[in-house]
């Protein structure tokens, strides 16, 4: 791995929603979740899980699958409405 390649960033979604009395984030691009008792902890707390898990993906050689998967391209974020 190059200098260069440990300093790049990903851009990635959290996405935040309320559950009883806490609150629930996700990272759908890299299947991540974590929660906390605020959408500001929650988000914060997401943002150290998905550290852990690029740091563990790196440990295990899978860095580069994942963060080619991440960064690729433009992604948009919207919302959908469906009948439940």
């Amino acid at each position: 791995m190059t200098h260069e390649a440990a300093k790049r960033e990903m851009e990635l979604t959290a996405v935040v929603w309320q559950e009883d009395d806490g609150f629930v984030s996700l990272c759908p691009e890299l299947g991540v979740t974590s929660c906390g008792d605020s959408v500001e902890d929650a988000a914060r707390m997401l943002e150290e899980a998905v550290a852990l898990y690029v740091e563990n993906a790196r440990i295990l050689g899978i860095l580069d699958d994942s963060l080619e998967a991440s960064i690729r391209g433009q992604r948009w974020t919207t919302s959908i409405r469906v009948a439940v």
